[in-house]
């Protein structure tokens, strides 16, 4: 079913109170994976919620929100700010939903900085919390030589210094071009089209993280899903994989591997030989900075940002 017919039949319940599409689909930067997705806020609807109906995405939030959002210090706490800020509206009868996307879009240079300070400051209490829980024998396994920290530990280093990365540090460079995170599995090229050039600094260590090998590394991660229950992340790494996005695959099924297997990543020593070579593949275990290392260079992108270099 085309979207617009889904958004007709959303607009006329009534339940729905705005509708907006978001994601690529049918832009200029529409790609054959492009998955058409329509945001809705909704009466009755208790929390966020994601499905499926005849092949388009819904992100549904509750009605609440609509108003709740316009007010900057609850947006920024909760608010999926870069799904609102790109949203594309297609019904707002309270004229809420654009309220939302004009403050976002007019915030000034102080805010702006007052947001990415805290931001920043919020990965720093992160990487702090796990530096501290190195190697404090939290998590089951031996140490490797020279590594301080059970392989467990080095593992969910690694796995916090990509998500301050991703979720903290890269909207707090975007903030000093005034501009929202791309998301999806796109995201490296993103990472290296609107922010590559001028904080090459930030980048590089962003690409450190995540070590993309290209072609051959996708081709990797995408056997090693079989078996793990990642049926729908695999078959969206194929569309990208399909059309050249190998970065953003590698990406994609990183994140996603260190998301749904995190009880697995903290009894690694109790996996099977087969389990653990699938998840060290995903993860990226042979290729990427682990332990203290990759808590290092999070903490260089986060003097990066700071400086904006």
């Amino acid at each position: 079913m085309e979207p617009d017919k889904i958004a007709e039949r959303l607009i006329a319940d009534r339940k729905v109170r705005a509708l907006a599409l978001v994601g690529s689909h049918d832009t200029p930067e529409q790609w054959q994976g492009s998955v058409p997705t329509l945001l809705t806020f909704e009466r009755g609807l208790l929390s966020a919620q994601t499905e499926t109906r005849a092949g388009i995405r819904l992100e549904r939030q509750p009605f609440e929100k609509l108003e709740r959002w316009r007010d900057w210090d609850a947006a920024q706490q909760e608010a999926p700010l870069a799904l609102l800020a790109t949203a594309r509206v297609l019904y707002d009868p309270t004229g809420n939903f654009g309220r939302i996307q004009r403050m976002l879009l007019g915030l000034g240079p102080e805010r702006l900085a007052l947001y990415r300070q805290e931001l920043l400051t919020q990965a720093q209490t992160q990487l702090d919390e796990a530096k501290t829980l190195l190697g404090s024998g939290h998590a089951g396994g031996r140490s490797s030589a020279g590594q301080r920290g059970s392989v467990p530990e080095q593992l969910l280093a690694l796995v916090t210094a990509r998500e301050v990365a991703l979720g903290l540090l890269y909207p707090a460079l975007l903030s000093l071009l005034h501009l929202w995170p791309d998301s999806g599995v796109r995201l490296p090229h993103a990472w290296r089209a609107v922010a590559g050039l001028q904080f090459p600094k930030s980048v590089y260590s962003l690409e450190r993280l995540y070590a993309f090998g290209g072609l051959e590394e996708a081709r990797r991660c995408l056997l090693a899903t079989r078996g793990l229950g990642l049926v729908e992340q695999e078959r969206r790494a194929r569309a990208a994989f399909a059309v050249g996005y190998y970065d953003g695959a590698v990406r994609l099924l990183r994140d996603e591997a260190a998301s749904r297997h995190r009880a697995d990543l903290e009894r690694w020593t109790l996996l099977s030989p087969a389990r653990q070579n699938k998840l060290a593949q995903l993860i990226g275990l042979e290729r990427s900075p682990i332990g203290p290392t990759a808590l290092d260079i999070a903490q260089e992108l986060l003097e990066d940002v700071r400086e904006g270099r």
